[in-house]
């Protein structure tokens, strides 16, 4: 990856290493490279999340790619697998989304698809990177050069949960759920998707304040929800992340169902019916051991690519597999999808457990579990300060006595964030005990390494 660009995309914290200047310039260097590639005017998409920084950064934006000649059909508030379906459905020639995802208000990002729905190639990130770092001036454009804006577009949003609907050939009927849109992009389509199917279904965190996206709810804080579930006798809890790419779930006893537990049963369920092809699931090296243990027993082949779903996406894409992801909750579908999509994820989900007759705890048993300790060292925002860390030989000689510790019953694995200042300590053991142990350990050393 380059300096702006990570695992998803360019991320970081408003007015400080995220401004309207550099949004300014990437829709610059967007809109040229597509002309580049296209020769005529392009038009590129924009969505954004509920963030107080999101209009900002639209606008800025939407600025920089009118003021080189590209046109634009702002898509207003969208969660990003929409942005990814709507420029393919439209024929748009790049889909941007404004979003930081999972992290909390004051970040914000900016991704980018192209006019396919899949995230751009490094090497087009490459160009489009290239441009931005430049010090040349962008060639801007003067009278009827200048872009256009295209409105009306928000009701665009319809066409997706459309789309998404079609993928359902059961009657969901009789299911009671519990949907926690995150205060984010999902209250603005989970509403009407799930209300129209025939289950009982109620919503919780869905009044965005722009400040409020994330905060204490959504899939990364799944206490609430648990607790809702179980006292309200639901049959599933579904919790969005900001921008509602991801998709976690709680059964019915309060439990967490991941994104490892939620591939083993759609995946399982395919392979049942003879359409997981290669009888193959996609996962990544964060995978948790119960996921290998339930593909080996059921005649599953697991393959695992570096952490992010855009590998996962292209290894699927390679060889045609059409279910993978990741233990966070982005779960990919390439019968219906680009991108991962947690909405997408949770109708799948719902359409096995009817299917089924079981409970979602009883569905989701089918995949063990191993104790697994994740600790987030929180880094200096420096250029170039995680892979410095991570070259370190003391850290990669404890992470390798660990592993001996563990006697082969176990794992480690230390890794940079691909859109934080972090680096991640992720340990798997028989106990909890050992994991959160081994995972202090490793992060104390990673605490006291000095660049």
């Amino acid at each position: 990856m380059g300096k702006l660009f990570g695992t998803d995309g360019i991320r970081g914290i408003v007015g400080e290493n995220l401004t309207a200047e550099l949004a300014y310039r990437v829709g610059q260097a967007v809109t040229l490279v597509l002309l580049e590639e296209k020769g005529e005017t392009p038009l590129v998409t924009i969505g954004m999340d509920t963030r107080v920084s999101s209009d900002m950064l639209e606008g800025a934006m939407i600025a920089g790619i009118t003021s080189v000649g590209g046109s634009v059909m702002p898509l207003g508030t969208i969660p990003t697998p929409a942005v990814a379906y709507l420029t393919a459905k439209v024929g748009a020639d790049a889909g941007v989304v404004i979003s930081a995802s999972h992290n909390p208000f004051e970040h914000n990002g900016i991704k980018v698809f192209n006019g396919q729905g899949y995230k751009l190639s490094d090497a087009l990130e490459a160009r489009v990177e290239e441009k931005i770092l430049s010090q040349e001036p962008m060639p801007i454009r003067t009278g009827a050069g200048i872009g256009k804006r295209i409105h009306g577009m928000k009701n665009l949003k319809y066409e997706y949960i459309k789309h998404l609907a079609n993928t359902i050939r059961e009657d969901l009927g009789g299911l009671r759920v519990l949907v926690d849109c995150a205060n984010g992009a999902a209250a603005a389509t989970a509403p009407d998707l799930f209300s129209g199917f025939a289950i009982e279904v109620d919503f919780i965190h869905r009044k965005p304040n722009g400040v409020n996206i994330n905060d204490r709810c959504g899939s990364t804080h799944l206490k609430s929800l648990a607790a809702m579930v179980t006292a309200g006798e639901y049959d599933l809890g579904i919790a969005f992340d900001g921008d509602a790419d991801r998709c976690l779930m709680i059964d019915e006893r309060g439990q967490v169902i991941d994104g490892d537990k939620t591939m083993a049963v759609c995946g399982f369920d395919m392979k049942r019916r003879g359409v997981l092809t290669g009888h193959t699931i996609v996962g990544t090296v964060m995978s948790n051991l119960g996921l290998h243990e339930f593909c080996n027993r059921n005649n599953i082949r697991l393959v695992c690519t570096p952490v992010g779903d855009r590998n996962v996406l292209e290894k699927m894409l390679e060889f045609g597999y059409r279910i993978g992801g990741e233990q966070s909750g982005h779960t990919i579908f390439t019968d219906y999808a680009t991108t991962g999509d947690g909405q997408l994820t949770a109708l799948q989900f719902l359409q096995v457990l009817r299917r089924s007759g079981q409970k979602a705890s009883e569905l989701a048993a089918i995949c063990p579990s191993y104790p697994q300790t994740l600790v987030n060292v929180k880094l200096a925002n420096q250029p170039g300060l995680k892979e410095a860390v991570m070259a370190c030989r003391e850290l990669a000689e404890s992470v390798r006595r660990e592993e001996e510790l563990l006697g082969g019953e176990g794992r480690v694995l230390v890794r940079p964030s691909g859109t934080e200042p972090l680096i991640r300590v992720m340990v798997e053991a028989k106990t909890d005990a050992q994991a959160s142990e081994c995972a202090a350990r490793l992060a104390d050393l990673v605490k006291s390494i000095k660049i």
